[in-house]
């Protein structure tokens, strides 16, 4: 799927600001208003745009413990695969699961409230699941995060 120049601008600016209305982002990408609306609404249909989201700031919802879970199992069959796929979809903490490969089989993001509300997290994690190994790593400072991909 290629992208052109404008299309190209047309997602920068959105990463930064989804709010931006079409007018101006028309005039930022030197597109009328309805090629710009075309461009946007192809880009949504192809799946390149997959939503716009706000961007919540986790202290102000106290959330202050951002927390990184390494998993190790030693099941690696589709059941186990599907259930720890059910179990961390269902939890709210969970923003982020990945399958890694290297020593480490999941890593898990997470944010929660203070080390009592990780354990409380632990808990439901590993309530139904069976794992050769669970360690977490806390976030002592946050250096750089951003959602923008780059283009």
């Amino acid at each position: 799927m290629g992208f052109d120049t404008q299309d190209r601008a047309i997602l920068r600016i959105i990463q930064q600001d989804a709010t931006i209305g079409l007018e101006d982002l028309s005039d930022r990408v030197n597109l009328s208003r309805n090629a710009c609306w075309r461009r946007l609404k192809l880009l949504e249909e192809r799946g390149v745009i997959r939503k716009r989201v706000a961007l919540l700031d986790p202290d102000a919802l106290d959330l202050g413990l951002q927390v990184f879970i390494h998993v190790k199992t030693s099941d690696h069959s589709i059941t186990w695969a599907a259930k720890f796929a059910q179990v961390t979809r269902s939890l709210p903490e969970i923003t982020a699961v990945h399958r890694m490969s290297g020593d480490l089989d999941y890593l898990i993001h997470a944010w929660v409230r203070d080390m009592k509300s990780y354990d409380h997290l632990y808990q439901r994690l590993t309530k139904n699941l069976s794992f050769s190994d669970v360690s977490a790593s806390f976030v002592m400072e946050e250096i750089k995060a951003t959602t923008e991909l780059p283009i």
